[in-house]
C-alpha cells in the first residue's frame, strides 16, 4: 500500500490545486451568503463535497430552508451510493471499518483508482484524496477570512473550476478502452441538460450512463491492466 499511496499523493497535487482554488471561490460566497467563517469551514471540513456544499449554498442563498438545502446536497451525492457499492469488496476489514474507509472517496479518486476489471487500488485511493481533502480545507479558509478582498469570485474565473474538475475526470476515464462509451455518453447527457434543467440536475442525470457498462461486463482483463 505504501508504493500506492505516494503514487496516489502525486496524482492527487493537480486536482488538490483546483480544489484549493474553487474551495477559496466556496468560501468567499458561504460568508457572504451569511454563514459565519467558523460555519463556513467546519462545512468544508465535515461534508467535503463541491457538488453539495454549492447546491446547498446557492439554497440557502436564495432564501430556501436548511431541509431543503440537505435534501438537495444529499441527492447531489447520490451517486456515491453506487460507486460505494463498486468499491466495498477492494476495502478492507468488517461492515463499519468499510463504511468509515469509503467516507474518503471524491470523484477523482475513485476514477483514478480503479484498476479497469472492477477492482480498486486502496493505497492509490486514499493518497489521492488526502492532498484534495487539504487542499479543500486550506482554500475555503482562506476564502472564508479574505472573502473581503475577493468581492466577486467570478471575475476571476472562479466559476469555472467546478466543471474543469470534473472534465479533468472525464479525459482520465477517457483513457480506459472499456470505460470510453461510457464516459462520452454522460458527458454528451450532462452538456445537452445544461440549459434546458436546474444545476445538479445535469451530473445526476449524466449518471445514468454508467448502465452502459452492465452490459460490458466479462471476465476478460482490462488490456491496460493486463499490461
Amino acid at each position: 500500500m505504501d508504493d500506492s499511496f505516494r503514487r496516489g499523493l502525486r496524482l492527487g497535487v493537480p486536482y488538490a490545486a483546483v480544489a484549493t482554488v474553487l474551495a477559496l471561490s466556496f468560501g468567499v460566497l458561504a460568508v457572504q451568503a451569511g454563514f459565519t467563517p467558523v460555519q463556513t469551514i467546519a462545512l468544508s471540513a465535515l461534508v467535503f463535497g463541491g457538488s453539495a456544499q454549492f447546491t446547498a449554498l446557492t439554497i440557502v442563498g436564495a432564501g430556501g430552508g436548511i431541509g431543503a438545502a440537505v435534501g438537495a446536497a444529499t441527492l447531489m451525492h447520490s451517486r456515491f451510493l453506487a460507486m460505494g457499492i463498486a468499491l466495498a469488496p477492494s476495502l478492507s476489514g468488517g461492515p463499519l471499518r468499510r463504511a468509515a474507509e469509503g467516507q474518503i472517496v471524491v470523484d477523482s479518486s475513485w476514477a483514478l483508482a480503479s484498476r479497469g476489471d472492477g477492482t480498486f487500488d486502496r493505497g492509490l485511493l486514499f493518497g489521492t484524496t488526502v492532498p484534495q481533502y487539504v487542499g479543500w480545507v486550506i482554500g475555503t479558509v482562506i476564502g472564508a477570512y479574505g472573502g473581503t478582498i475577493i468581492s466577486d469570485p467570478g471575475s476571476l474565473g472562479l466559476d469555472a473550476l467546478f466543471p474543469t474538475f470534473f472534465v479533468g475526470i472525464l479525459i482520465a476515464e477517457l483513457r480506459k478502452p472499456r470505460a470510453r462509451v461510457a464516459a462520452l455518453l454522460g458527458a454528451a447527457i450532462a452538456l445537452a441538460l445544461v440549459p434546458l434543467t436546474p444545476a445538479g440536475v445535469p451530473v445526476l442525470a449524466a449518471s445514468a450512463a454508467a448502465l452502459v457498462g452492465l452490459g460490458r461486463l466479462d471476465p476478460a482483463p482490462d488490456p491496460e491492466v493486463a499490461a
